[in-house]
């Protein structure tokens, strides 16, 4: 293949589409769909209370309901009455029960690998001339994205990777994931002083290494949890997979009173390492890093109290039904037969079509109103009246959101999402230095970012946080956290946070990156 004619030099180079130049009024329905069905079992209890209270002060003839001596409406028994405050009770009593169950982040912990796993991009590049497998194109190529993918000298990669020759076995992806999984869990549990087996709930999410017993069956028999645990295993749904294991526990704690949920993100490197010359393929290896993250949820009120976040909205979008969405990352073997990950060149287009789907559907949930009215007006004004010299409005999602956790999946894409977002340095922020420190950890970067936004005293009480990713699929999906209390220094410093030891060094300069 040409290098000149590269999908991967393509997609670092295209940029996302313009978002609101794809707008369809359909998905902003449905975000306001999702918005008004919220309150109403509240509403009806309101109006109820109001009718009933009503009912139950007057006899209904009181000088309000009376036209001079002509009564507006007839008395009503003091049997009706009771029976009215007797239906009151019994609505109030199901919705009590049937109302939607508050979740809240008691913690979470980030994984932080050995000082001996720690690569630089000079080891990265000898490694991959050393290896035997690459073409002189190719190493030249994998040498220009290491230069300017925004990882810095001190992400991981696992042992059965880097050693020489590669060990790239089963043994070796073993030991890999259960480093990752027990290492973050560990770190939980001491955070939280939680015993294993009063989870009732979990969650574990790998793409690309799925063996048998599953990775789940692993936590369970390491931390010997309960025999009625309800646990579940995501495999191939890519980087997103983090924010779709959230939405599946918070409806698992929907539907499980007084439980416990834990979430383990993360991906597995060492069987997933390309060594071709097919340039759709190397991408991974030159931006993919070792990490994960577990957290633990709650549906329990006891736990507010110590918790630090609580889920206000998670939204989920899928293109999959699309047959360019679907195909644009591909695991499949190349002409030699070497296994990877394929990424096609209409990436970047398949991202931003499906963020735009998410971003339009989450806007009447978190956007204020007058920021609603004003994308409203002009997304109507081009759309039904097609009236193309109106200016599209971007909403200001500043004004939704104190944090932003932005999918730290390579330079280009957050450059983009900046741009498209309208966003500062400042809110990029987060993003930037976990692809600069941690690398592309798939679907546990979202958490080494919040670690930072915490170790860096930003977080206070009330603030509002949204986390995005996208994966395979192709899909994109959304996470909105409310902070229940603002974290002190003491706190950030006394816990595992992965920030804590290389925090002087932080953020880094642009020039740097």
């Amino acid at each position: 293949m040409d290098f000149k004619d590269s999908s991967i030099v393509i997609k670092i180079r295209r940029r996302l589409p313009d978002f609101l130049q794809s707008v369809k009024l359909k998905y902003v329905r449905l975000g306001y769909r999702y918005a008004s069905l919220a309150p109403l079992p509240l509403l009806l209890s309101a109006v109820a209370l109001l009718l009933v209270a009503a009912a139950a002060a007057t006899r209904w003839s009181a000088p309000l309901l009376h036209f001079g001596s002509t009564p507006l409406l007839p008395e009503i028994s003091l049997g009706l009455r009771l029976a009215g405050i007797a239906v009151f009770i019994l609505l109030l009593t199901v919705y009590y029960f049937k109302r939607p169950r508050p979740v809240y982040l008691v913690d979470f912990a980030c994984y932080k690998p050995d000082d001996e796993l720690k690569i630089t991009k000079d080891m990265f590049l000898d490694m991959t001339e050393s290896s035997g497998g690459f073409s002189e194109e190719t190493i030249q190529f994998q040498e220009k994205i290491a230069r300017r993918s925004g990882l810095g000298e001190e992400t991981y990669l696992p042992r059965g990777i880097i050693s020489r020759p590669p060990n790239l076995s089963m043994e070796e992806a073993r030991i890999e994931a259960e480093n990752v999984m027990f290492g973050s869990i560990d770190a939980l549990l001491k955070k939280t002083k939680v015993d294993p087996r009063d989870i009732g709930i979990l969650v574990v999410n790998c793409s690309l290494f799925n063996p048998t017993p599953s990775l789940a069956s692993v936590i369970v028999n390491h931390y010997k949890m309960r025999e009625d645990i309800k646990s579940f295993n995501l495999g191939g749904m890519g980087c997103s997979a983090g924010l779709i294991s959230i939405d599946l526990a918070r409806n698992l704690l929907q539907a499980n009173p007084n439980s416990l949920a834990l979430v383990v993100s993360m991906e597995n490197i060492t069987l997933n390492w390309y060594f071709g010359n097919d340039r759709s393929m190397l991408l991974p290896n030159c931006i993919f890093r070792m990490g994960g993250a577990a957290s633990l949820l709650s549906n329990r009120r006891s736990d507010k109290s110590r918790s630090k976040y609580r889920l206000l909205h998670t939204v989920r979008t899928h293109k999959g039904m699309d047959d360019k969405s679907y195909n644009c990352v591909y695991q499949r073997e190349d002409s030699s037969g070497q296994l990877g990950v394929s990424l096609a060149r209409e990436l970047m287009a398949v991202a931003g079509e499906a963020l735009t789907t998410n971003i339009t559907t989450l806007g009447p949930l978190v956007l204020p109103l007058a920021e609603q009215g004003k994308f409203l007006m002009t997304l109507v004004a081009r759309k039904v009246f097609k009236i193309k010299t109106v200016k599209p409005y971007v909403p200001d999602f500043k004004k939704a959101f104190e944090h932003f956790c932005i999918h730290a999946g390579g330079r280009a894409v957050l450059d983009e999402l900046q741009k498209n977002l309208t966003l500062k340095e400042w809110h990029m922020e987060p993003s930037r230095m976990t692809l600069h420190r941690f690398g592309n950890t798939s679907s546990s970067s979202l958490w080494y970012e919040l670690a930072y936004t915490e170790a860096m005293g930003r977080v206070s009480r009330s603030d509002r946080v949204w986390q995005i990713a996208f994966g395979s699929g192709f899909k994109c999906n959304s996470a909105v956290w409310r902070a229940l209390r603002t974290l002190s220094q003491e706190e950030i410093d006394g816990t595992c946070n992965p920030w804590v030891h290389c925090l002087d060094r932080y953020p880094v300069k642009a020039a740097a990156l």
